[in-house]
């Protein structure tokens, strides 16, 4: 029987939603139109988008409705003509904003002997921002992505708060900042808590949550509507043209109140300890396997496990063949063999990052599966093991 433990790259279909898409299906009209089959399909967009907000923690009107979290996140860095024209990107940011920086990739978290971020690097890291890109110009304002949980490591930033628009001291004065918060991860494993300030934007993703895949949202926080990237139909208020995916809406939003459901339930205090009995078990196969990211704030079902020597990508073709579904690193990276620039940017070298695996749960990931797990991995570990010496 297979063990699905790969639900940061995508989370099984929730009934609500496909439910809610079936429903969907039956609605005829175009959500543009005026007449009532039209209104009926428009009432199904704005359930959804207020079934999002919910989670969120944001109004309405603030949700956008987007192919994906990659086209979101393509919308937020088109806005930053709006932030001083400077758009960066932390390097453990996912790939959907990291290729928009205009930032060079420099490590930034540090390594520590728990794998902690170091909240002084980035403030360091920001000023080192201003001093490249401002130089004598400290009003300018850039837009930073800050994500709220990195999709590889699990790791949180600020514990369990979203982070938005603030400013540093440098020894020239203050350095404002502007922020697009990747909350992709955390939406539906954790309640959203805003810190003082709010972003400017935030992204997520449906098929993260239980929902399906192409859907996706924007939410924008600030009180001028966004430029739109795609122009022609004037949806979405005119901040997002082509006719909106109404069944993938709707199973959006069907997942998102069912994902706010579980949060409020506590199911996911449950995964993390399932994930913590599973991490004592892979710690005492192996003592030179390092648990990236333990020690600090993580998202409740994520693993980074790295074993020196033993690269990631094999590791995930040797449990596929047992029957384990597990990544190296974010789906959007798997596949390709280069070491991990998450990693990296915490100071691991290339033959490192290139050894880590990631395995994260869900919330029907039973205590039996994440001990089958850990057998047929310290097995296959001591196979590889004996194969090198």
């Amino acid at each position: 029987m297979r063990v699905y433990l790969d639900h940061n790259a995508t989370t099984p279909l929730r009934v609500e939603a496909r439910a809610a898409m079936g429903a969907a299906m039956d609605v005829v009209g175009n959500p543009s139109s005026v007449h009532a089959e039209g209104r009926a399909a428009l009432g199904v967009v704005e359930r959804a988008r207020g079934q999002v907000a919910a989670l969120v923690g944001c109004n309405t009107n603030q949700v956008i409705f987007t192919g994906s979290a990659t086209e979101a996140a393509a919308l937020a860095v088109a806005q930053k003509g709006r932030h001083g024209g400077v758009f960066a990107a932390l390097p453990t940011e996912h790939d959907c904003l990291l290729a928009w920086s205009d930032a060079p990739f420099v490590p930034y978290f540090g390594r520590d002997g728990q794998n902690k971020p170091g909240a002084g690097r980035l403030l360091e890291w920001i000023v080192d921002l201003a001093d490249s890109v401002y130089r004598d110009d400290r009003e300018a304002v850039a837009l930073i992505a800050l994500s709220a949980a990195n999709s590889e490591t699990g790791v949180m930033f600020h514990h369990r708060q979203v982070q938005g628009n603030a400013k540093v001291n440098a020894s020239c004065g203050a350095v404002p900042y502007d922020v697009v918060c990747d909350i992709t991860q955390l939406a539906g494993k954790s309640a959203i808590v805003y810190g003082k300030t709010k972003p400017s934007y935030a992204i997520l993703s449906a098929h993260k949550i239980g929902g399906p895949k192409g859907v996706g949202a924007f939410i924008n926080f600030t009180s001028e509507d966004p430029d739109a990237i795609f122009k022609g139909g004037g949806q979405e208020m005119g901040r997002r043209s082509g006719t909106e995916n109404v069944i993938g809406i709707a199973g959006f939003g069907a997942a998102a109140e069912a994902a706010a459901q579980d949060v409020a339930a506590g199911l996911w205090e449950d995964v993390a300890e399932k994930r913590d009995l599973m991490e004592s078990a892979l710690e005492a196969a192996s003592k030179a396997t390092i648990l990236v990211g333990k020690g600090a704030p993580r998202l409740p079902n994520t693993s980074c496990i790295l074993t020196p020597g033993w690269k990631g990508e094999t590791q995930v073709m040797q449990m596929d063949l047992a029957g384990f579904a597990i990544s190296a690193g974010s789906a959007c990276s798997s596949g390709k063999v280069k070491p991990s620039s998450v990693l990296r940017a915490m100071g691991f070298n290339d033959t490192e990052a290139a050894s880590a695996i990631r395995v994260s749960l869900g919330v029907e990931t039973t205590k039996e599966d994440v001990l089958r797990f850990a057998e047929s991995w310290s097995a296959t570990l001591k196979k590889h093991e004996a194969r090198a010496a």
